[in-house]
């Protein structure tokens, strides 16, 4: 069954399928390592790596597994980065969130007000009955945007990584379909990067 990408708009945000243009601005991203500083896997060298990222959101909009959107800021059309809703169940009702956003985009509730939007396709368009989301302890401002989007910290998987070469433990957080609450308004301002869906 497939899983359309779907197209999104917030006051601020353009969610959208990714198109074979954004390669050079998703490998500029993805090749930050402040911005990666706390993912799951390395910084990309190569820009063949944006281009099967691309070829991968796809893939599983055909399989049918999850969503990977592109985030433009309605202001300038410039893209910021991205938010995904993968390891699509229909039968269980769940899925995972996950985010990556430009450090100069930090600092404005971009993330939050991405994830609100991508939520509320999962709960109300797609019936999701459970999300899930992982994030580096270290990394307090991913878990922060979590928290206000609705999140519970629900435990925590130790030594589950491999960052830069260090072993780290990660925070699972998860948000049931009951505790969903969307807001009216957008809360102030946090940055951050979650692990989900960080492969390409």
């Amino acid at each position: 069954m497939s899983l359309p990408t779907p197209s999104l708009q917030t006051s601020r945000l353009r969610l959208r399928a990714f198109e074979d243009s954004d390669a050079n601005d998703l490998f500029a991203l993805q090749s930050n390592a402040y911005v990666l500083r706390y993912w799951d896997g390395p910084p990309w060298t190569e820009r063949a790596r944006a281009e099967k990222f691309i070829t991968r959101c796809r893939e599983m909009e055909k399989e049918g597994t999850g969503a990977r959107l592109a985030v433009d800021r309605v202001s300038d059309g410039a893209f910021i980065g991205w938010c995904s809703l993968n390891r699509w169940n229909p039968d269980f009702r769940s899925a995972s969130l996950g985010y990556c956003f430009d450090d100069a985009a930090w600092g404005h509730g971009y993330a939050t007000e991405a994830a609100r939007a991508l939520l509320r396709w999962a709960f109300d368009t797609l019936d999701l009955n459970r999300v899930q989301a992982e994030t580096d302890t270290r990394n307090v401002a991913s878990a922060r945007v979590l928290e206000k989007v609705g999140f519970v910290r629900e435990g925590t998987l130790r030594e589950d990584c491999v960052v830069n070469g260090d072993v780290s433990d990660s925070w699972v957080f998860g948000l049931l379909r009951r505790e969903w609450r969307p807001p009216s308004e957008v809360d102030s301002p946090a940055r951050a990067t979650a692990r989900t869906g960080s492969g390409g």
